[in-house]
């Protein structure tokens, strides 16, 4: 099977997170190598040799060395036939809604729901500051906006491509846990449907386990 994979990244990362769990679903053997954030590793030299962006994660696979957490989600899923069928690559038509909703993750879930996350973990814990109230409800109005289109979307499906789990909905994982801790967790409890599949999708035995590291001591 060759070399273990490897992810260069921090377990409290949404980012790493999402990697980590695609290759918990394909049941894929990887080593998670530490990118201490709060030390700047992720901007040295070693690192910026891995992700030119210093970011995390970058992930390396022999000699193939990928960064952008999306991108290597989707390489994860194509590289292993293992596990999960997280493409749906047998039906043509669910293979594309799962393109479709891969894409409204990171074009419109993700902005507002990173931004209301900064404010609520990020900005107390690294920069001892408060939370932006004018940012945050700003944000949240962009992503009540978004959940309604969830809300019908899911009151015909189980989960967002389909009845059947996918990539889609695994991207999502990371950044709702982290929204579930904050004051706007109201968005989500309060549309039973969008309820309902986040509390299908979280309860999953992969993410259970990559969620059990989103702490910010690692």
């Amino acid at each position: 099977m060759g070399s273990t994979v490897k992810v260069y990244g921090m377990t409290m990362s949404t980012a790493t997170a999402r990697v980590l769990t695609a290759l918990e679903e394909k049941e894929a053997s990887y080593e998670l190598v530490l990118v201490n954030l709060k030390t700047g590793e992720h901007k040295q030299p070693d690192h910026l040799a891995r992700n030119p962006f210093g970011q995390v994660p970058a992930f390396e696979d022999g000699s193939l060395m990928l960064f952008e957490s999306r991108a290597v989600a989707r390489y994860v899923a194509k590289k292993y036939d293992s596990g999960t069928d997280l493409l749906r690559s047998g039906e043509a038509e669910e293979a594309a809604l799962v393109d479709v909703w891969f894409d409204v993750e990171a074009n419109h879930f993700d902005p507002p729901t990173s931004a209301i996350s900064f404010q609520y973990i990020i900005v107390p814990i690294f920069f001892g500051g408060v939370p932006d109230e004018k940012v945050v409800e700003e944000n949240a109005a962009k992503l009540e906006k978004v959940l309604d289109v969830y809300e019908e979307r899911l009151s015909k499906s189980k989960y967002l491509a389909g009845d059947s789990f996918s990539l889609a909905d695994l991207s999502h994982l990371p950044y709702t846990y982290n929204l579930m801790k904050t004051p706007k967790a109201s968005l989500i409890t309060s549309r039973p449907h969008v309820n309902a599949w986040w509390e299908a999708i979280s309860s999953r035995p992969s993410f259970q386990k990559v969620a059990a590291g989103m702490t910010l001591g690692g």
